[in-house]
């Protein structure tokens, strides 16, 4: 909304700028414009108004989608990214500073490949933002190096990312019935170990879970779960969590850190 006013601004300030030009072409008497604040024929209005005409478009107003981010296209496939590195531009809009975030993109199908990102972070941001750090992003089949992030929030970017997971083994296969078509239900982390197995960056632990539907009788069950090394701090010993099965076989778990709903 703020944006949109601030275009409209702009294109006002641009039509005061291009009649005051077409009437100094024309040898009109400023004492007789017809623009505002021209009356006393002095040029301090158009000097005031071509300064913040200039200032306008380095706030971003242009920016379609917000700085990293761009419209979705049809031809667009959501992917998992891994930052391998952030450089500062030297550039700072509204004190925030901007950079250029390198990831190494890991389609679903196809080898993976380097990516940029251009984006404003402000400080808060910057701490989360650390080398080995997932980011969920679109890129277009026809320029894969065309990178923007993807909203985490949007229902088809969750199910392309739970796509992708299952796709790369980060859900073991007897877990993937649960996961997209089981029964939520809250749950305590009672145990917890590490497996040693690595894949795409996550560590794989092994989990026995107290699961607790609503109005029922509470069951252990065992499960293994992949996670970034950023995550496993809220995967220990008394953390709630969300254990997702099928009311046919409820030992059978996929156990998520937020609540999903299935596919």
């Amino acid at each position: 909304m703020i944006r949109n006013l601030l275009r409209l601004v702009w294109l006002l300030l641009s039509a005061w700028l291009i009649v005051w030009v077409l009437e100094g072409l024309f040898g009109v008497d400023q004492r007789h414009s017809i623009l505002p604040f021209q009356g006393d024929g002095s040029s301090r209005p158009a000097l005031f108004i071509g300064v913040a005409w200039g200032i306008l478009p380095m706030l971003g107003i242009f920016s379609p989608a917000g700085p990293g981010r761009r419209r979705a296209r049809p031809d667009d496939r959501i992917a998992v990214a891994k930052v391998i590195a952030v450089d500062a531009t030297g550039t700072t809009i509204n004190d925030v500073p901007q950079y250029d975030i390198f990831v190494r993109v890991s389609p679903d199908s196809g080898e993976d490949f380097i990516g940029q990102l251009r984006m404003l972070i402000t400080p808060d941001e910057q701490s989360s933002l650390v080398i080995g750090a997932p980011l969920p992003v679109r890129f277009s089949s026809m320029k894969p190096d065309a990178v923007a992030l993807a909203d985490p929030m949007d229902p088809a970017v969750r199910q392309a990312l739970l796509d992708w997971r299952i796709a790369k083994g980060l859900i073991d296969p007897r877990q993937v019935r649960a996961r997209t078509s089981g029964i939520t239900s809250p749950a305590d982390i009672l145990s917890v170990r590490p497996t040693g197995k690595r894949l795409e960056g996550q560590s794989e632990l092994a989990l026995t879970v107290l699961i607790s539907p609503e109005g029922q009788t509470p069951w252990e069950a065992e499960t293994t779960l992949f996670a970034y090394p950023q995550a496993i701090g809220r995967l220990q010993v008394g953390s709630p969590v969300w254990a997702m099965y099928r009311r046919e076989d409820p030992k059978t778990v996929a156990i998520t850190i937020e609540k999903e709903t299935v596919a």
